[in-house]
């Protein structure tokens, strides 16, 4: 006797298998990725984490105003919140690199102008998704936004990815759909394997026939013995349990997930995938976590930096600019900082208010002459 049928259910089964559902009945299909939302690529991990890295970083790197070369001022009150919104220059940046970063393009509704020179001085950001254009009779374009046209004079573009013959820039998530696609699809698939039953925990299988409804039995009976506990299962002859275990390489896709992530961060350039650890294949010190920090700057981050750069200073009056402060990213041990100052102040290629600047500390006396060696004394005031 076993715990799955009782005394009064003893009996000759029929010798026909069980009837088994085939899985189709159940699972359902996969269709095809639709990336043509800008939002939709943000599904794979690695895209968003590349795109909301740089655009994090824009928003966040201290931004400098420069009326003059070398000269830094207070940033004019209508660059302080250029979409016009209340939200600030920070959020508009972020806006603009997420936008330029998935779509290759850049919107904005011009608000107001300069009198003067008629630059814009309040452009607020159109999702990418919303805005078409086209070319007139006249070859100039036409643009619209949600479906309404728009006059030339109302819309601001700029491009990154430009290609002869084309107004628009290219759109990296369109170019490389199939990289994305694949990476999401194997997410989902994987979400699938646990959520939707595409494989069994285990077999529970008798040496007798069964039909479906005592087959039905056995599994409620089983499920409630074991449920919420972890007691051993006794079962009595001719029964036997066999759990179907499935390696992690199998059940989370890794190889696959890694392999698609790497190549979600080529497409916005090189460093992204290494300091996400996607690349492998070397061991990690501080000096090559470092070097590996000073590449993402170098060769990701900073042409997008650039970018942004030279579109916020041809808003400005020539002669003007903006210059975003990198040394703000790049953070070093206390003794590397040091280290720099010295050398700095030393060649004086900076005074010692500088150097305290960046150090989060307040201008001494003697800070803005030319370093000559010991600092000077300070006298105290014995008041």
């Amino acid at each position: 006797m076993s715990f799955l049928f009782g005394p009064r259910e003893r009996r000759s089964w029929p010798q026909e298998p069980p009837p088994i559902p085939p899985n189709s009945s159940l699972a359902s299909g996969y269709s095809r990725v639709d990336l043509s939302r800008m939002e939709a690529s943000l599904q794979k991990v690695a895209v968003w984490s590349c795109v909301n890295l740089t655009a994090t970083i824009a928003e966040t790197m201290p931004l400098a105003y420069y009326p003059k070369p070398r000269e830094a001022a207070p940033m004019p009150a209508w660059l302080e919140d250029l979409g016009g919104d209340g939200h600030g220059l920070q959020d508009w940046l972020y806006q603009g690199v997420f936008s330029t970063m998935l779509r290759g393009n850049l919107y904005g509704m011009v608000g107001e102008r300069d009198r003067t020179r008629g630059t814009p001085t309040q452009i607020l950001l159109q999702h990418p998704d919303m805005v078409g254009v086209s070319l007139g009779s006249d070859g100039q374009p036409e643009w619209r936004v949600a479906g309404q046209t728009v006059t030339r004079d109302e819309m601001w573009h700029r491009r990154v990815y430009p290609t002869p013959g084309r107004l628009q820039g290219l759109s990296p998530i369109a170019l490389q759909a199939t990289t994305i696609a694949t990476g999401i699809s194997a997410l989902q698939f994987g979400a699938s394997w646990f959520q939707d039953g595409a494989h069994p925990s285990g077999i529970l299988s008798s040496e007798q026939a069964l039909d479906a409804r005592q087959a039905m039995t056995a599994k409620e009976r089983f499920m409630a013995a074991i449920h919420g506990r972890r007691e051993p299962a006794v079962l009595g002859q001719g029964w036997k349990y066999q759990s179907i275990q499935i390696s992690p390489n199998e059940s989370q896709f890794l190889e696959t997930n890694n392999y698609t992530a790497a190549e979600c961060c080529r497409i916005f350039g090189p460093g992204y995938a290494e300091i996400y650890g996607y690349e492998t294949g070397g061991s990690l010190t501080y000096s090559n976590i470092e070097q590996r920090s000073l590449d993402l700057l170098t060769y990701a981050v900073d042409p997008w930096l650039v970018r942004f750069e030279r579109f916020l200073s041809a808003l400005l009056p020539p002669g003007q600019h903006v210059k975003f402060n990198r040394s703000a990213l790049v953070r070093t041990d206390l003794l590397t900082r040091y280290r720099a100052h010295a050398i700095a102040l030393q060649n004086r290629f900076a005074v010692v208010d500088e150097v305290r600047d960046l150090e989060d500390k307040g201008p001494v006396p003697w800070g803005a002459a030319p370093f000559e060696g010991a600092a000077p004394k300070v006298p105290i005031d014995d008041n």
